[in-house]
C-alpha cells in the first residue's frame, strides 16, 4: 500500500500556529464533494488507505496530508508519544489549547475549497487528530467535521486540547451549518467515556455523538466497524446535499 494509486499529490506549506512555517504533501483521490481526511497515528497505514478509497468509492474527493511517520506503515504505539512530542507542530499533551498544526489544517481546508471550486468541504480525524475536525469547524470552509475516537489530550482527564476561544469559535461555524459528530465505542479505554462527556459539555446541542459496543479503538481503520462507517457517510451525504438545497441568497 506505499505505492497506494492516488490521482494526483501536491506540497502544501503553511503557517503553524505559532508563525512557523510547515511543509506537508497531501494526496488526493476520487471525484465528488471534498473530505479531509486526517491521519490517526504517525505512519498512515493500509487501514487507512482503505477508508480513503472506501470513501472514494462513496463518490467523494479525498484529501489525505501526510504529517507524521512512514505512509504505507503505521508507527507502534509506544513510541508514538515520544515522536509526537518532538516534533514542532503536535503536543499530544495539551491542555486548553491546541498543537501548533492547527493553523496548518485551517490554511489547508480552505486551500482545498479554493482548488475544488466549492462551497465547502468535510473534515475526519482520528484518535490524535480527532478533535481537530470540531475545531476546523470555526472556518467558513468547513460544513462537516467527524471525531472519531477523539483522544487528545492524551490523559487530560476533562480537559480538552482546545480553548474556549477555539470552542465558541467552532460552535458559531456548527450554528451555520449544522452539528458536529463524535464517534467512539463504549469500552474504548484511550477515547474515554469521561473526554466524549467534556466534549459534549463543550459543545452541547452542536455535537452529535455515538457510541458503539465493543471495546475496540479506531472504529474507521484499524477495528473496522460498518454501522460507524455507514454513519460518517451519511452525515456528509447529508451535508454535501443540504448545500444544493438552500435557496439562493
Amino acid at each position: 500500500m506505499s505505492n497506494w494509486p492516488h490521482d494526483t499529490r501536491y506540497t502544501f506549506s503553511a503557517p503553524l500556529s505559532t508563525g512557523e512555517k510547515a511543509t506537508h504533501d497531501v494526496y488526493v483521490k476520487g471525484s465528488g464533494p471534498p473530505i479531509l481526511l486526517l491521519q490517526e497515528m504517525p505512519g498512515i497505514g493500509p487501514e487507512t488507505l482503505s477508508l480513503a478509497d472506501r470513501l472514494v468509492a462513496a463518490g467523494f474527493t479525498i484529501y489525505l496530508p501526510h504529517l507524521l511517520g512512514t505512509f504505507g506503515k503505521l508507527t507502534p504505539l509506544r513510541i508514538t508519544a515520544r515522536l509526537f512530542c518532538v516534533r514542532r507542530e503536535f503536543n499530544i499533551f495539551a491542555r486548553g489549547r491546541q498543537s501548533p498544526i492547527a493553523g496548518w489544517m485551517r490554511a489547508l481546508a480552505r486551500d482545498i475549497r479554493d482548488r475544488e471550486n466549492a462551497e465547502g468541504i468535510g473534515v475526519i480525524g482520528m484518535c490524535l487528530t480527532g478533535s481537530f475536525a470540531l475545531t476546523l469547524m470555526a472556518e467558513e470552509a468547513v460544513l462537516g467535521g467527524v471525531a472519531s475516537q477523539p483522544a487528545l489530550p492524551m490523559l487530560g482527564g476533562d480537559h480538552l486540547h482546545m480553548s474556549q476561544q477555539d470552542i465558541d469559535a467552532a460552535r458559531a461555524g456548527m450554528a451555520a451549518s449544522g452539528p458536529g459528530l463524535a464517534l467512539r465505542f463504549e469500552g474504548d479505554r484511550i477515547a474515554t467515556k469521561r473526554h466524549m462527556q467534556a466534549l459534549k459539555r463543550a459543545f452541547g446541542d452542536d455535537l452529535l455523538t455515538e457510541q458503539y459496543s465493543g471495546k475496540d479503538h479506531s472504529l474507521l481503520t484499524l477495528d473496522f466497524h460498518d454501522p460507524a462507517y455507514q454513519r460518517v457517510e451519511a452525515y456528509f451525504a447529508e451535508r454535501f446535499a443540504a448545500l444544493t438545497t438552500q435557496p439562493p441568497s
